[in-house]
């Protein structure tokens, strides 16, 4: 099992709010702070505020897709946030594009929650390093 994580904080930006609201939960059971976005827009004003250490963001979101939204939030942040694609689109290609974004980590939803919890673990400790 992956080690526990030190609390962190978790920005979650889906669209859809059932998924939403699930993840929240599971992720605040875990112990960590959650913030929720509804889409790219929301998801970097939350991250300039609320500062993440993980930010897990669908791709396809309405008013910035979360490719725009991963480059807007890595520019704020820097390698200060874990930047972990959670999306639907799990090709090859989808895959290329998220790392051309700047993201971290690249998870098919649904994500097994005992993944999300390593990559959170590995990222408090500053152990996470871009998959390429």
């Amino acid at each position: 099992p992956p080690p526990v994580a030190a609390p962190s904080r978790v920005l979650v930006a889906e669209d859809i709010p059932d998924a939403a609201e699930m993840l929240r939960l599971m992720l605040e059971s875990m112990g960590h702070e959650v913030r929720i976005a509804a889409d790219g827009v929301q998801a970097v004003s939350i991250a300039r505020e609320f500062a993440p250490q993980i930010a897990l963001l669908d791709i396809g979101m309405p008013r910035m897709d979360g490719y725009e939204a991963a480059r807007q939030i890595r520019a704020l942040l820097g390698r200060d946030v874990v930047l972990v694609a959670l999306t639907g689109w799990g090709q090859e290609d989808d895959q290329r594009r998220a790392r051309d974004a700047g993201f971290d980590r690249h998870l098919t939803k649904p994500a097994d929650p005992d993944v999300l919890e390593e990559i959170i673990s590995m990222a408090s400790a500053g152990r996470v390093q871009p998959r390429r």
